[in-house]
């Protein structure tokens, strides 16, 4: 009677304190230009690196995507970062390597992530590596700093929640929509100290790039991860991936990754149900994820809330200057932005390249793929081309306008209809309103200057 969890969790459990606390070894701990606090500290204690050859560096939150880095401190964290990891013996994807990119878009494509793996890195949505059937969540500066010395973490293993869905989206309908979609219902903390399996028809119908993209936004909705059990779209998608498996220890660890689904009689903490019929393309209105509706739905009215509800709904309202009962469809956007952790592989761009294909954009944008093979991928695909006669500016791999660290930012009191994971106030830039929403949904906002149901625009077209 054991969930995906409780299977991932115990094969990796060294010990158990009496407060329940698990000393946990980590497969794979990959590290950014955030990690520095902890290399210091291991300096400052004359510690060497347990295990370089289990940890990863990777270029993504400061990665400059059009030119050179747009100031001196930025090149000083890349550079940092640089020089950490080789001083350690630690494989780094730098600038100018083929296989930088955002560091959750990079493990996955690479082989690095891997079913049955603990994967921690010092980033919150490292629970994108769940989509493979991997045990993956973010960790503090401290924790860092002891993964690193001793390739362990400490954690308390969470509460199991699955969220089942059902049935098939409809056109235009997809893993950004439905992770929306429950966040909304349930609101941010509404999955607080569990870990969530997702399962169910609609689930198993998704593309490994749309599972990934389901676990990153987890810990958007409060879940402390989010997981999906590996099938054959799992082992497909890992098979003759650079550091994959292959020969002899290919198929014992097929064989070892088809026993982790959880057993049938296995039972939840909480259990949520959803039909993937009844999901409509999701816009977000306000400051929060969980501010969430669908694009055919009009903006809340705090008038009609309970006290507690109305105060988050007008200052949500006020920052993002909407009016209470206004249209969704008739909110103007200034730009758009394709890209991040959540939404740049290859499947995302077809997405939006699939809307934009002959037709021009209204307002700018910038579209950065998730990593310099996505980037390869697209270019040879013709996608950039398709996103430069659309008007919209083609960049370079990395984290980029999701988190406004390396030049690549929303002014203040501009509105970007964006693919990322947050719309928290000043996530984009001081001052920037953001609406979240998935690729094919900001090509839409893109064409016709204003939050735009797609699904219109994709009759008659290939929307893969």
């Amino acid at each position: 009677m054991r969930t995906l969890l409780d299977k991932l969790w115990d094969s990796h459990e060294i010990l158990r304190r009496d407060n329940g606390a698990s000393l946990l070894w980590v497969d794979r701990h990959l590290v950014h230009e955030g990690s520095h606090h902890a290399f210091a500290k291991l300096a400052e204690r004359g510690l060497n690196v347990a295990e370089p050859s289990l940890t990863y560096g990777v270029v993504d939150h400061y990665a400059p995507t059009r030119g050179a880095p747009a100031s001196p401190a930025i090149a000083r964290m890349i550079e940092t970062l640089k020089s950490n990891t080789q001083s350690h013996g630690i494989a780094c994807f730098g600038p100018g390597d083929p296989r930088q990119g955002i560091v959750h878009v990079v493990g996955p494509e690479q082989g690095l992530t891997l079913p049955g793996l603990l994967i921690v890195c010092g980033d919150s949505h490292t629970s994108t590596h769940g989509a493979l059937g991997a045990l993956a969540f973010g960790i503090g500066a401290t924790e860092v700093a002891h993964v690193l010395a001793t390739q362990t973490v400490w954690q308390k293993r969470p509460k199991a929640m699955r969220i089942v869905v059902e049935g098939r989206f409809a056109p235009g309908v997809g893993a950004k929509d439905l992770a929306l979609a429950w966040i909304a219902r349930l609101g941010a903390d509404g999955a607080r100290g569990h870990a969530i399996e997702y399962a169910g028809a609609a689930v198993r119908g998704l593309s490994m790039e749309g599972r990934m993209t389901l676990c990153n936004l987890s810990i958007e909705g409060g879940g402390r991860f989010g997981m999906i059990a590996p099938d054959e779209t799992t082992i497909a998608y890992v098979a003759g991936r650079p550091f994959a498996p292959s020969g002899a220890s290919w198929e014992r660890a097929v064989e070892s990754w088809s026993a982790l689904a959880g057993d049938a009689d296995a039972r939840f903490d909480r259990e949520m149900s959803l039909e993937a019929s009844e999901i409509a393309p999701i816009v977000t209105w306000g400051t929060s994820p969980e501010d969430a509706l669908p694009i055919t739905a009009a903006v809340p009215d705090p008038a009609r809330l309970s006290e507690d509800k109305a105060i988050h709904v007008r200052d949500a309202l006020d920052y993002m200057g909407l009016i209470p009962g206004q249209p969704l469809q008739s909110v103007r956007v200034d730009q758009v932005f394709i890209g991040s952790c959540t939404n740049a592989r290859i499947e995302d761009l077809r997405a939006a390249a699939a809307v934009l294909a002959g037709r021009r954009a209204k307002v700018p944008g910038l579209v950065s793929p998730g990593s310099r093979a996505v980037k390869a991928r697209a270019e040879a695909e013709g996608l950039d081309r398709i996103f430069a006669e659309a008007g919209l500016d083609w960049a370079g791999a990395g984290c980029s306008m999701c988190v406004a660290m390396n030049g690549d930012s929303v002014a203040p009191g501009r509105r970007c209809a964006s693919t990322t994971n947050r719309n928290f106030r000043g996530r984009q830039g001081r001052g920037a309103r953001t609406h979240l929403m998935s690729p094919a949904m900001v090509a839409a906002a893109a064409i016709t200057g204003h939050l735009t149901d797609v699904r219109p625009l994709l009759e008659g077209r290939d929307a893969a």
